[in-house]
């Protein structure tokens, strides 16, 4: 029976150089000199310090167009509260979104329910597999799927005739 599964991975070696190279920009730029302005990537979780909050926005778009450049899709950035730290320095923690949450999977099963398309949708942990008799019929539940989850980055692998 031919399947998919729909998954949500960011290519944390992309992202990995993305901030690395965000790294070397900040500590060369002109406005960051004298600063305590700093990222670093730990596991899937990067971490943004700077000295107000202005300064954290302008990490963030370096950050952005850095990613960018390496192809990563921004939505897997999952941007957390400001918070302070010791004196006048503040932080934000960035998570980087890998799998797909309880939540959204659910909403994926009932979009792919309601389409009325002869498929199956199973959630298996982190990711959702969908298996029909035909294959027109999964790569149409992949058509749908692309228009209609606009708010998270969800791609498609281990097809399976």
């Amino acid at each position: 029976m031919p399947s998919f599964d729909t998954v949500c991975e960011a290519d944390m070696v992309k992202v990995k150089n993305g901030v690395e190279n965000s790294a070397k920009e900040i500590s060369t730029r002109f406005d960051f000199k004298g600063t305590s302005a700093s990222i670093e990537i730990k596991d899937k979780e990067i971490t943004v310090v700077g000295d107000a909050d202005f300064q954290i926005d302008q990490i963030l778009e370096v950050l952005r167009n850095k990613l960018t450049k390496q192809a990563v899709d921004v939505r897997f950035l999952d941007i957390g509260e400001l918070q302070k730290i010791g004196g006048d320095k503040v932080k934000k923690l960035i998570k980087v979104r890998n799998g797909i949450e309880a939540e959204l999977a659910k909403k994926i099963q009932r979009l792919v329910k309601d389409s009325k398309i002869k498929v199956q949708a199973a959630i298996q942990e982190d990711k959702l597999r969908v298996s029909g008799a035909k294959r027109d019929d999964l790569q149409a539940v992949m058509a749908l799927l692309r228009k209609d989850i606009t708010d998270v980055p969800i791609s498609f692998n281990n097809f399976r005739d």
